[in-house]
């Protein structure tokens, strides 16, 4: 069996203005004295990190790799997480996710979306100039407003949002298979791609495209009730990235799943910080060891109680005691029988 690497974290959420969290060298530094070893870096954050140069410089790739083995770090994967949720916007969103976008394609969704797909394709160029083997997003939404059926959906309405989604990750997955680079949807309330039934209609289109994979989060199968661990048991070969991301979901008689509009301090399901919530990694670590995962454990912190800080420092702790040191004999050897092939024919009265 194959090890789980890490602990790892997830810069996204740490990354601001002040020190150390304003350059890469500086919160590598920080990252590296609690103990992790290895950083996932969001793409679209200045600060830390440059995709276009990275897309088309070798040398600053590995100016990158040298800050952070400085620190004793690895870079794990890139992510582009606020790209991709662009490269599908339904028009109600429009306002809200323009924000996103670089300011010169704004109030703009053709030259947003351009601009979205040009990304993906200088991460998959960056991911490879990086030694990286997989990469992190959304598949963002077309059909996602019309989740609960009620006004009854138009007939094939969901397989056209569905078709078009494909249509546009079609080129995108070839630029990654070109690089050797697996792109990992995180599956995610918000996107069409947000459980495994959403996920086998986007492979479809896509011909089971053999990049088309996944980002494992249990923490957002908590919030709609699914059960995350037989998730593992029937997508263990599509799961190529795993965030370690922790949820509770306590509905009550007066909000359940929906969670009445209610801010994330007050919602029946909230995400919470790892070893705070109901997410039981005990049984995750065991799934995905045994079925070979050898990809990273990264930390992925939100939480609506507890500060970055402290999640970040009980993080890594609790990430680093749940990875397993898998065995390399059978447990029985010390009764191993010494029997050979004649013997068992033997046994079984087989001439």
């Amino acid at each position: 069996m194959k090890r789980i690497k890490g602990p790892a974290i997830f810069l996204a959420q740490f990354a601001g203005d002040e020190e150390p969290f304003n350059s890469l060298d500086s919160i590598a530094k920080w990252a590296s004295s609690l103990g992790y070893k290895g950083v996932q870096i969001p793409s679209w954050d200045g600060r830390l990190f440059d995709l276009s140069k990275a897309s088309e410089s070798k040398d600053y790739c590995d100016e990158i790799k040298g800050i952070l083995k400085n620190h004793n770090l690895e870079l794990t994967e890139l992510s582009t997480h606020l790209q991709g949720q662009l490269v599908a916007v339904h028009p109600a969103y429009d306002i809200p996710f323009d924000g996103f976008a670089a300011e010169n394609v704004r109030a703009n969704p053709k030259a947003r979306q351009e601009w979205a797909v040009d990304q993906m394709m200088k991460a998959a160029s960056a991911s490879k100039n990086l030694g990286l083997t997989a990469h992190a997003t959304f598949s963002g939404a077309l059909a996602w407003p019309y989740l609960y059926p009620w006004p009854q959906r138009p007939a094939g309405l969901v397989e056209e949002a569905f078709d078009e989604l494909a249509k546009r990750w079609k080129p995108i997955l070839d630029a990654f298979d070109s690089t050797g680079v697996d792109l990992c949807y995180e599956i995610h309330p918000g996107e069409d791609l947000h459980d495994g039934v959403t996920f086998e209609m986007f492979l479809d289109r896509v011909n089971n495209h053999k990049r088309c994979n996944m980002l494992y989060d249990p923490s957002h199968f908590v919030l709609q009730h699914l059960n995350y661990i037989d998730h593992i048991d029937i997508y263990h070969e599509k799961l190529k990235m795993f965030h370690v991301k922790d949820a509770e979901l306590n509905p009550t008689g007066k909000q359940g799943v929906y969670s009445g509009f209610q801010p994330w301090i007050k919602r029946a399901g909230r995400f919470r910080s790892l070893g705070d919530g109901q997410v039981d990694f005990k049984s995750i670590f065991s799934k995905l060891s045994g079925y070979n995962f050898d990809g990273w454990a990264v930390l992925e912190w939100e939480c609506c109680i507890k500060s970055p800080e402290q999640g970040a420092r009980e993080g890594a702790i609790i990430i680093q005691n749940h990875i397993i040191e898998v065995t390399e004999k059978a447990f029985d050897d010390f009764a191993d029988s010494g029997m050979d092939q004649a013997t068992n024919k033997k046994i079984l009265g087989i001439d």
